[in-house]
């Protein structure tokens, strides 16, 4: 624990970021060009593109954190960027002082012969018109930028999106309007349902992160930001959260995906379910472990996006219709990197799914279910179950896990259940990268109120549970019932005498100290109370794990 507290501090006071000076000749700049929208709104953007006088593709991003907030010039270099100082990286990040928050590079992709769009999103930065967070205005405004940009005299009329966190959810919002000109995406960890993936996974309340979001969103733009309150008094999945789950059926251009295993409490759901259910012919996913922006701007990153945009903004034989469909990384732990496998789809075909079972007396995940009913009470607020196994043989655990509980209250209600799944070496829990540069993360998680543990038939597949959250229906005393809970996608390891150790509890399982724990993650626990796990014969309690292939 010592050295990740005093990693984290030494990254706050130097973060691993270079900020490079912007070519000084070969790239026009033009600043808050105007581009009015199909309602008359004007919207601004910047446009960054070769001097040469041929047309060329087109990169667009569009957001609400400024198109102008880019790191500011000092009298030696440049700034940094204040969220590289609070959400810390672990590896090295190199990009240009044109470079707005998780935007593309306009010097890096200039130099390879693009224009690059960047905008401010509607009610935003210097955009007219007023500007709500995750609306379905979002789209149709940008499909309106894709035709503006399509037709200049600058541009070949194909135009593609990339970029990072909101800049991947816009993406989703315009490619859903399938805007004629878009001729390809790269939402790179996106969430799509900002219900399930964001404000309220398994029908529990964030209450970390959206608050310190919302409130840097507001005093950084001067503007009211109202999603908090939605989130605080839209308990379940009503209109105004159907609006803002992206149509992804409707996606059919190629698409370059990036889901992370670590950004298990913002993207990766929504990053994964993107590209499970986009109806794109050609869409590639490319997955890893490593720091989010550090990934972005990496050189081997990087030289995936050009292969695929090269290929459909500029018809160039780059070898991306050949290349697997699906990049799986690997992670001994948040440093080591096992093994990078190129597959045909996710989860890798071929995965055996093995399913261990709860055994509440000695503790652990058994191969087989126990013949007799038991029972196990536990507190909602306190330390929970733990339930163990010690891995015999070398195993990579790929894909997602789900878990099947049958849970009981006493006094009936509702609770919330924590799911953990953790590896141990050698008596100590293995750390991995998480959200918002933690690097003491599980091997991944999932959570559920009970009383939303109604499934959704259209959307639900074997092993990945999805839930309807319209409706809450309270635990009666005593009453006996089974909860499906899904624990999001992750790519990890096991040595031979590794402990695979899954926990349970009734609130969230790290802490928030913002050197120790997994600031600013928090969501809200379970009422004070027990609640009764219920294993064996017809009340089987078990956890569903990925084999891969190849081992």
């Amino acid at each position: 624990m010592a050295h990740l507290v005093r990693d984290r501090l030494a990254r706050r006071v130097r973060p691993l970021v270079t900020i490079t000076e912007p070519p000084g000749e070969g790239v026009l700049v033009e600043r808050d060009v105007a581009v009015p929208m199909r309602d008359g709104v004007v919207l601004r953007v910047d446009v960054f593109r070769p001097a040469a006088d041929e047309p060329v593709a087109v990169l667009l991003c569009a957001h609400p954190y400024g198109k102008d907030n880019t790191p500011p010039r000092r009298r030696h270099g440049y700034g940094i960027p204040r969220q590289y100082r609070v959400l810390t990286q672990s590896e090295p990040i190199s990009h240009s002082a044109w470079t707005s928050w998780e935007a593309p590079d306009p010097a890096h992709w200039v130099a390879r012969g693009y224009a690059v769009i960047n905008a401010d999103l509607r009610g935003w930065g210097h955009s007219g018109g007023e500007g709500e967070l995750f609306s379905e205005q979002e789209g149709r405004d940008g499909h309106d930028l894709v035709e503006w940009a399509a037709v200049q005299p600058w541009s070949t009329g194909r135009v593609g999106m990339t970029g990072v966190s909101y800049l991947a959810i816009s993406q989703w919002a315009v490619a859903a309007e399938r805007p004629p000109h878009l001729a390809a995406i790269c939402p790179w960890e996106g969430f799509t349902d900002a219900y399930r993936d964001l404000a309220r996974p398994g029908g529990v309340r964030e209450d970390g992160f959206v608050i310190m979001w919302t409130t840097m969103l507001r005093l950084a733009s001067g503007k009211p930001v109202t999603f908090r309150d939605e989130q605080k008094h839209r308990p379940l999945r009503d209109a105004w959260w159907e609006a803002r789950a992206r149509d992804i059926e409707k996606i059919d251009v190629p698409a370059l995906v990036c889901g992370s295993f670590s950004d298990h409490n913002l993207h990766s759901r929504g990053s994964f379910e993107g590209f499970r259910r986009i109806s794109s012919e050609h869409k590639w996913l490319y997955t890893h472990r490593g720091p989010k922006w550090a990934t972005y701007y990496s050189p081997e990153a990087l030289a995936v996006q050009a292969q695929f945009f090269d290929h459909f903004l500029r018809d160039e034989d780059t070898g991306i219709r050949e290349r697997p469909r699906v990049r799986v990384e690997v992670r001994d732990d948040a440093d080591t990197v096992a093994s990078v496998h190129q597959v045909a789809d996710w989860p890798p075909p071929g995965t055996t799914w093995r399913e261990l079972h709860l055994d509440p007396g000695l503790r652990t995940l058994a191969d087989a279910p126990a013949a007799e009913l038991s029972e196990v009470s536990w507190r909602t607020r306190g330390d929970g179950l733990s339930f163990c196994r010690q891995v015999e043989t070398d195993a990579e655990l790929v894909g997602p896990m789900s878990a099947r509980l049958w849970v009981s209250l006493p006094r009936g209600g509702d609770v919330s259940l924590f799911l953990g799944v953790t590896k141990e070496r050698d008596g100590r829990e293995v750390g991995f990268e998480g959200s918002y540069g933690f690097r003491g993360d599980m091997v991944t998680h999932g959570m559920l109120r009970a009383s939303h543990r109604r499934l959704d038939p259209t959307l639900s597949e074997p092993g990945r549970p999805v839930h309807t959250h319209t409706e809450e229906e309270p635990l009666e005393p005593g009453e006996i019932v089974p909860v499906e809970i899904a624990l999001l996608p992750s790519a990890t390891l096991f040595r031979a005498g590794d402990v695979l150790r899954l926990d349970l509890r009734g609130l969230w399982l790290q802490a928030r100290n913002p050197l120790t724990g997994h600031f600013p993650a928090g969501y809200r626990p379970s009422a004070r109370g027990t609640c009764v796990l219920h294993t064996g014969g017809e009340h089987d309690s078990t956890l569903t794990i990925p084999l891969a292939p190849w081992r």
